[in-house]
């Protein structure tokens, strides 16, 4: 983690109710991840272009709401993961092969790492929360 997002974290977490901002987003990223992943396999498995690229697009739209999120509630890697994950997406919706219906096999690898991301800030979350629970 860099200074700044140090520094951000700290701040962040300083801020009065932001525990209760902090849960509402890990329960929403829960659902996304799961959403994510489900939109990212049927664009895999797609047969015709608008199956692929409609899925690739509502992927997409996950990624921008973690992303525009995640940094400012103290996740800057899951923000920063997020964003590049978002804009290969764009690359490709924009780039030569957005009118074959085809998914990417690199697109595949980078959302399944956000996937597993968002898994470890979850898991990590819960045995906070358990750590937490423990000493009181």
């Amino acid at each position: 983690m860099t200074k700044d997002a140090e520094r951000m974290k700290d701040m962040v977490d300083t801020l009065p109710g932001i525990e209760r901002v902090r849960s509402r987003f890990l329960t929403m990223l829960q659902d996304r991840k799961e959403r994510i992943a489900a939109h990212i396999l049927a664009a895999w498995e797609g047969e015709t272009l608008d199956d692929v690229n409609d899925n690739l697009a509502k992927t997409e739209a996950i990624l921008h709401q973690i992303s525009g999120t995640a940094g400012t509630l103290g996740f800057s890697d899951l923000g920063t993961h997020a964003r590049s994950c978002e804009g290969k997406i764009i690359a490709h919706l924009k780039g030569p092969d957005a009118d074959l219906a085809i998914c990417p096999g690199e697109l595949i690898h980078e959302i399944d790492a956000f996937v597993i991301a968002c898994e470890d800030v979850i898991d990590a979350d819960v045995c906070a929360q358990v750590s937490k629970t423990a000493l009181i």
